[in-house]
């Protein structure tokens, strides 16, 4: 449950039970004012309130998703309506609770699939900034080097391996699969498994020959390919308060999204003198079609009225990832949107022929993380080997009624 008490008279203080940390949320920049803190903490607290009621809610519709509602549905079943009317402060919490995590807003984000989220009932509440400079690709190469050949330093050198490879059209047949390339090379299998980013399958990167089947299609086209951007931006010196407990800001803006959660890595990056802000949605997409600097001069306007009577000084570097406009990923990662069951997330995995289909969407649970991505990926892979080496080819798609 969330906790509020005042820092100074233009701060509130956020807090976040079973994370340890407090976040900041100033006041209203655009039209100014102060939010009184029993009225902060009865907003969340009626959040809190909400999002419980509907985690009980969940828990009473059909396993076969046939009674699946939105989380905004369930939140005016519940006569909250944290986006209109509403104040900046609901807004920001509201946000908070839903696009942070999903990167939809609540009007989009299925509830029977989202409210409990699976990854934090089975894994913890707690949620950990990656810092190893190694990246993810380290836990790659780690997997990938254990049934490939490497070299005495660990090196990956099979020539199994084909990297930065354009794959532009899989084509598939009973008798086997071919895969061509951007660069016209061309390789025979008997079976392909395609761990292509849902928003790339939306695409016309791969083209499949047949064209997949009318209920795959769809399937892939029923989910969403959020987007999920986050910001990092450099300054010559901090301005913002330091110490236990400050990790986190947020933002109470009239606009919904618009740079609302912050984050600063004294823990991580240590003199690093590093804002992390994150948006979604439309927010990123409208980010990602402008100039850096037009993004940065929008971010100096909202720290300076985050921090009123601070000296801020101009960032000196600002990095903005454009996932959605890259034609490799087409977004961050997949949502399950309302409207979406069991049935046709079956489907969405489902192989057609010698194509088999892996990725985070693919995770019946954990859609959306890299735990998700890896876990699809063991699957995929025992379904596949199933029918190549045990002749079980059959998969079992369920019924949207069971």
């Amino acid at each position: 449950m969330l906790q509020v008490r005042v820092w100074h008279q233009y701060l509130m203080m956020l807090g976040v039970a079973g994370l340890g940390e407090w976040w900041e949320c100033c006041r209203l920049g655009e039209i100014g004012g102060l939010y009184d803190e029993h009225y902060v903490q009865k907003r969340i607290d009626q959040a809190d309130n909400v999002e419980e009621s509907g985690k009980k809610l969940t828990g009473t519709l059909h396993t076969s998703g046939r009674d699946d509602m939105s989380v905004l549905a369930m939140q005016r079943l519940y006569d909250h309506q944290p986006n209109g009317p509403a104040t900046p402060v609901d807004m920001v919490v509201d946000y908070h609770k839903y696009d942070y995590e999903f990167a939809e807003p609540p009007r989009v984000t299925s509830l029977q699939n989202t409210v409990p989220l699976p990854t934090f009932s089975d894994f913890g509440d707690d949620v950990y900034f990656v810092a190893d400079q190694r990246g993810y690709e380290s836990v790659v190469f780690y997997l990938a080097g254990q049934y490939l050949k490497t070299d005495k330093s660990g090196k990956i050198v099979d020539p199994r391996l084909k990297l930065n490879k354009v794959v532009r059209e899989i084509s598939y047949s009973p008798s086997g699969v071919t895969v061509k390339t951007e660069d016209n090379a061309v390789y025979q299998a008997d079976y392909v498994m395609v761990s292509a980013s849902l928003g790339v399958l939306q695409s016309d990167l791969i083209q499949f020959k047949p064209q997949l089947p009318s209920w795959k299609v769809v399937a892939i086209y029923q989910f969403d390919m959020a987007v999920y951007t986050k910001i990092f931006v450099k300054f010559p010196k901090k301005f913002w308060p330091e110490g236990e407990g400050r990790e986190f800001f947020l933002y109470a803006s009239s606009r919904r999204g618009y740079y609302g959660v912050w984050q600063e890595f004294e823990k991580q990056y240590p003199d690093a003198n590093v804002l992390l802000v994150t948006v979604t949605d439309e927010e990123s997409r409208r980010i990602e079609q402008q100039s850096d600097n037009q993004t940065k001069a929008e971010i100096m306007g909202v720290l300076r009225k985050m921090f009123p009577g601070k000296d801020v000084p101009d960032a000196t570097d600002i990095l903005v990832p454009r996932w959605w406009s890259d034609r490799f990923y087409r977004g961050t990662f997949s949502n399950w949107p309302i409207g979406v069951n069991r049935y046709e997330y079956d489907q969405l995995r489902a192989p057609v022929g010698r194509v088999y289909f892996t990725g985070e969407h693919t995770s019946e649970h954990y859609n959306g993380y890299v735990h998700g991505a890896y876990l699809a990926g063991i699957d995929s892979a025992e379904i596949l080997i199933n029918c190549a080496q045990k002749k079980m080819c059959k998969y079992h798609v369920q019924s949207k009624y069971d």
